[in-house]
C-alpha cells in the first residue's frame, strides 16, 4: 500500500532492455559471435533479440560516454563459451565476473543462470531449446528464503 492508502502496481520484472548501439549491423555481428539468439525483428533503427520471454532492443543513437557503473546482467546456460569468445574477439574483461564493454561502451555483466534466483517457468526454457537447468544450493535457499524454490 502507499501511503495515502491506495494500491501500488506490483513490478514484476522486466521485459527488455535496450542497448544504444552505433551501427546495428555491426552490433548484431558483435552480438552474434558472443552469445546464440533469435533475431525477433528489424527496422532501419531497431534491432530485437528474443531472450525467450524477454528481449534486448538494439537502437542506433549512442550519445552517452562508456558506461562504468550502469550495467545488466546477461543470465546464460554457461559462462565458458562467452569468455572463449570475448577472448577470441580481442575484448577486455572488465573483472572475474565477467563484466565486459561491447564497442559501443554499454557495460555487460555475465551471470551464471545456475547460481542466481533468476528463474525461467520450464515451459519458456523448453520453448528456448535449453531444457531443464539445475540450481546450485545457494541458488535455491535464496530461492526458498523467498517462498520461490522449484519443487522437487
Amino acid at each position: 500500500m502507499s501511503d495515502n492508502g491506495e494500491k501500488k502496481a506490483r513490478a514484476l520484472g522486466i521485459n527488455h532492455v535496450v542497448l544504444e548501439v552505433g551501427d546495428l549491423e555491426a552490433a548484431l555481428e558483435f552480438y552474434g559471435a558472443i552469445f546464440e539468439f533469435t533475431l525477433r525483428g528489424k527496422s532501419e533503427r531497431n534491432a530485437f533479440i528474443d531472450l525467450g520471454d524477454q528481449f534486448i532492443q538494439l537502437s542506433l543513437g549512442k550519445t552517452q560516454e562508456a558506461d562504468d557503473k550502469r550495467h545488466f546482467g546477461f543470465v546464460v546456460d554457461d559462462r565458458e563459451p562467452v569468455r572463449r569468445a570475448l577472448k577470441e574477439l580481442g575484448v577486455e574483461t572488465l573483472d572475474r565476473r565477467l563484466n565486459f564493454r561491447d564497442p559501443w561502451g554499454n557495460r555487460i555483466e555475465v551471470v551464471p543462470y545456475d547460481d542466481i534466483q533468476f528463474t525461467k517457468a520450464p515451459q519458456v526454457l523448453k520453448g528456448m531449446g535449453v531444457g531443464d537447468l539445475e540450481k546450485t544450493p545457494n541458488a535455491i535457499d535464496e530461492l526458498k528464503k523467498k517462498g520461490m524454490a522449484p519443487e522437487g
